[in-house]
C-alpha cells in the first residue's frame, strides 16, 4: 500500500483537508515510512497544487525536508506535520504545472534563439549580428520593455495564467502574461499607505475597513478588492 497511501496523502493536502492528510501522514510515519520520501512529496506538492497562490508553501515544505535531515526522526514527526498541515491549508493553484506543461510543447521545437537575445560577447558573434537591436530594460522607465523573448512564431502563445488564488492576483496581466508593474506598485502602495489604520483580525474586517476610508473610484481600492 506505499503509494496508495502517498496518494492519499497527498490528494488530502489537495483538498484542503488537514485531518485527513494528517491521518495518512501518521499512517506511513506508524508503518516505519521513510520521512525523506514524504518529505520530497511535500516539497513537489508544494510547487505542484500551490505554487504562487502562496509562494511560502514551498519554504515550508522545504524546511520541513531540511528538518527531517537535521533533526532526525522521532522528533521531526512534528515538523512533518506542521508542513502537511500548512499545505493542506494553503490556497491552491497548478498554475505552474499547468503553464510549464504548455511551455515544454512549445520548447521542445528547434527554432533558433532570436539574434538579439544571443550573447554578444566575442567581436566574432557580434559581427554575426548576435544582440544586435536588443533592449536593456534598466534603460527603460518602470525598468521594463516590450519586446520579443522568443522565436517568432511563438510570439503571444501564453502559458502562465494566473489562478486568482491566494496571492496570484494584483492586477490584470498583459498580452505577454506579465502583470503590469504600475497595477503591483498601486496595490503595493494602497496595503502599505492604509492596512496600518485597520487594526482589525480578518481580511473581510480589513476590506470593510478600507472600503470606509476610500471612495469608489479609488484606483488602489479596486486594485486591492482584485487582490
Amino acid at each position: 500500500q506505499h503509494y496508495d497511501v502517498i496518494s492519499a496523502f497527498i490528494k488530502s493536502i489537495r483538498g484542503s483537508d488537514p485531518d485527513a492528510a494528517l491521518f495518512w501522514l501518521a499512517r506511513m510515519l506508524e508503518a516505519g515510512e521513510d520521512a525523506r520520501y514524504i518529505a520530497r512529496r511535500m516539497v513537489v506538492h508544494a510547487s505542484e497544487d500551490i505554487g504562487l497562490a502562496d509562494p511560502r508553501a514551498l519554504q515550508v515544505a522545504v524546511a520541513a525536508a531540511q528538518a527531517v535531515e537535521y533533526v532526525g526522526l522521532p522528533e521531526a514527526r512534528l515538523n512533518l506535520a506542521e508542513a502537511a498541515i500548512y499545505l493542506a491549508r494553503a490556497p491552491k493553484s497548478n498554475s505552474v504545472y499547468t503553464a510549464l506543461s504548455k511551455a515544454i510543447e512549445d520548447a521542445a521545437s528547434a527554432d533558433p534563439v532570436p539574434l538579439h537575445l544571443r550573447e554578444a560577447g566575442t567581436p566574432t558573434a557580434r559581427k554575426l549580428g548576435y544582440g544586435m537591436g536588443y533592449k536593456y530594460p534598466h534603460d527603460f522607465p518602470g525598468h521594463t520593455v516590450d519586446q520579443e523573448y522568443r522565436p517568432a512564431r511563438f510570439s503571444g502563445n501564453r502559458y502562465y495564467e494566473p489562478s486568482g488564488e491566494g496571492e496570484e492576483t494584483g492586477g490584470e496581466p498583459g498580452p505577454d502574461g506579465r502583470v503590469p508593474v504600475s497595477a503591483l506598485r498601486l496595490h503595493e502602495e494602497t496595503v502599505s499607505g492604509r492596512a496600518d489604520q485597520c487594526d482589525l483580525p480578518t481580511a473581510e474586517a480589513l476590506a470593510r475597513c478600507l472600503d470606509s476610508m476610500s471612495g469608489q473610484d479609488d484606483p488602489g481600492l479596486a486594485t486591492l478588492r482584485r487582490a
